[in-house]
């Protein structure tokens, strides 16, 4: 199984040691070259959604990506990946990849200092351990999207077909939970 991940900007380097404990492959997106070969699924990471935001449409690779994804490549985008795959975000008026159908708020629990760490229930996985940092949260999910997790009632975890978002990084905690849902999810596709 191969996984490629986003390597613009952001902790993809922790998706990475994830993944590859779990025995996947990895390797990085850094350039349009880089999703010219066959791959299995693709982890966004957290960053700044801007910056992200910004490289993806000035390397060309927005519109390729969005197509894999449309196309049924399985994705997985955690915090600022999060909201580069939401349709809309209610305190910016850009959208970026769009392919997945929630409502999503940037910055929702404030700047660095309203970072924090939670631990509640993850879809019928269990409980995980969950770090916020400037972490969004979703206000609001269309047709077919399955709520996951919930902390303080705010919706932090979702499911729609071959995406998979958190507000939180799962990849800063020793817990597998998140990422092997997502091997799970590439398994089925």
């Amino acid at each position: 199984m191969k996984i490629g991940i986003l390597a613009l900007q952001g902790a993809f380097a922790e998706h990475e040691k994830m993944l590859g404990g779990l025995g996947a492959e990895t390797f990085e997106i850094r350039q349009k070259r880089d999703i010219e070969t066959a791959f299995d699924g693709l982890v966004i990471p957290g960053g700044e959604s801007t910056v992200q935001g910004k490289l993806l449409a000035e390397l060309g690779l927005t519109d390729r990506i969005k197509t894999l994804i449309k196309n049924g490549l399985p994705v997985f985008g955690t915090c600022a990946g999060l909201l580069l795959l939401a349709k809309r975000i209610e305190n910016d008026e850009h959208v970026y990849l769009g392919t997945m159908d929630i409502t999503a708020v940037r910055n929702a629990y404030g700047r660095q200092l309203g970072s924090f760490s939670a631990a509640a229930e993850f879809g019928d996985m269990g409980e995980v351990p969950m770090t916020f940092i400037r972490a969004p949260y979703i206000s609001g999910v269309g047709d077919g999207v399955e709520i996951l997790s919930r902390v303080g009632g705010r919706i932090v975890a979702a499911r729609q077909g071959n995406m998979l978002v958190t507000a939180f990084h799962p990849e800063l905690n020793d817990n597998e939970t998140v990422h092997a849902m997502f091997l799970d999810m590439i398994k089925a596709s």
